[in-house]
């Protein structure tokens, strides 16, 4: 089993892939809180206990594979790892061989995720493509039909956004981000759910049909994160929602990489 461990700023989701290539399945999967303070033997434990009560033993992991956007943490991680697994993971980096052409100034720039994105979205759906990961940032990132990673956009994410919103307006309070009865809204709840949402599918839209008149209108839209279920509710562009993807990429990443 290979135990793939994506670290984001706002949370980290780890899934166990039982099998390889065409036959892998992902047996497990969590999504636990970003803590930059959480020390090795603290994410030891705690992926333990994940483990356990799915039914996994850490012995049964023969693998690991880390991709990180908090530097900070890649050594507590990987210490977990050697430490709890006895395993070395594989870290997904500058030098990784991704199998793809990063066009892209520097390609040391990308971010682990969006190259697993980009990996993991072309495996599934073929290129030309558009990941719209609903993260802590908003990243979109197009994909050639050839499956090369062209670039993208960095845009600040939902969490934050709504967040800044209601530390600013002294009169503003948190509302769920819910689809309101109308785009004019009554009242403040649903005015503020009715700009929450309906704008920032209106940006994503936006960003998407820009991205497909360089890319072409054929190109496929993917969406993941933990906000991209709501988002699609009122998207024109998202075709679909692969919540996986980016582990999914991952763990192609670690498989190509044990080939060479």
């Amino acid at each position: 089993m290979l135990l793939a461990i994506d670290i984001g700023n706002t949370n980290i989701v780890l899934g166990v892939y039982r099998g390889k290539g065409a036959n892998a399945e992902l047996a497990a999967h969590w999504r636990i809180r970003t803590d930059r303070e959480r020390t090795a033997d603290e994410h030891g434990i705690l992926i333990k206990h994940l483990l356990q009560h799915s039914g996994i033993q850490l012995a049964d992991i023969a693998g690991a594979a880390v991709s990180s956007v908090v530097p900070t943490m890649n050594a507590a991680l990987c210490e977990t790892c050697r430490n709890y697994l006895g395993i070395h993971p594989f870290l997904v980096g500058p030098d990784t061989n991704s199998g793809i052409t990063i066009h892209y100034q520097p390609a040391s720039d990308v971010g682990a995720d969006r190259i697993c994105n980009a990996v993991g979205a072309y495996a599934s759906y073929g290129g030309p493509c558009i990941v719209v990961d609903f993260g802590t940032a908003t990243t979109f990132d197009a994909i050639a039909e050839n499956g090369d990673y062209l670039g993208g956009a960095i845009l600040p994410g939902i969490g934050i956004s709504i967040e800044a919103l209601f530390r600013q307006a002294a009169r503003l309070f948190r509302v769920e981000l819910a689809e309101p009865p109308a785009a004019i809204g009554r009242n403040t709840v649903h005015s503020m759910q009715s700009g929450m949402l309906y704008g920032f599918a209106g940006q994503t839209d936006a960003m998407v049909e820009r991205f497909k008149n360089e890319l072409g209108s054929h190109a496929r839209v993917i969406a993941t994160g933990g906000l991209a279920s709501r988002i699609q509710i009122a998207s024109k562009t998202i075709e679909l929602i692969d919540p996986f993807v980016t582990l999914n990429g991952l763990r192609l990443l670690f498989e190509r990489q044990n080939q060479q």
